[in-house]
């Protein structure tokens, strides 16, 4: 009997060594990091305290890197740096959306503009009388030659609108 449970502890023992098995390693800025998984790949061998499976006087590789690792390792971005990203990719969309409703509006405006010139152009070509305000806030009407004139500068607006 005292020997079954001899043997359970130990397997226990044994096991709960296996289980709690954890990384040591100094970072960048001199810290030790302890976690139960691998170090990142940019963290150099020797900076590797501790790894599982490793005795005490050597430093084993972790198991968990990965061969398609980059030669040169990404620093990894600080809360900073995240924000200042964050912040330029927001203002590039408020630009974009601004440039994009600036154009809407100038497309609006051409569009009205183009609309009442056709009408004016139409006002003129159906042989109506057309009456304008002078300087002094006096209507006069517009003979055939100023009719013409009119008529041209209509044409030459209506040429840009298509």
């Amino acid at each position: 009997m005292k020997s079954r449970t001899l043997i359970a502890l130990l397997s226990l023992i044994c096991v709960q060594g296996l289980a709690m098995a954890q990384y040591i390693w100094v970072d960048e800025k001199g810290n030790k990091q302890y976690s139960d998984t691998a170090p990142p790949a940019s963290v150099p061998k020797s900076r590797i305290i501790k790894a599982p499976g490793a005795s005490s006087g050597t430093v084993t590789a972790p198991a968990a890197t990965s061969p398609a690792a980059p030669s040169a390792p990404a620093k990894p971005q600080t809360t900073a740096s995240k924000n200042e990203d964050y912040n330029k990719r927001r203002t590039e969309q408020a630009e974009a959306a601004q440039k994009n409703a600036a154009e809407h509006q100038a497309s609006q405006d051409k569009k009205q503009d183009c609309e009442r010139a056709r009408s004016y152009q139409r006002s003129l070509e159906s042989g109506e009388r057309v009456a304008n305000v002078d300087s002094k806030g006096e209507r006069f009407f517009l003979d055939d030659n100023q009719r013409s004139k009119e008529l041209d500068q209509v044409k030459k607006a209506l040429a840009n609108c298509q």
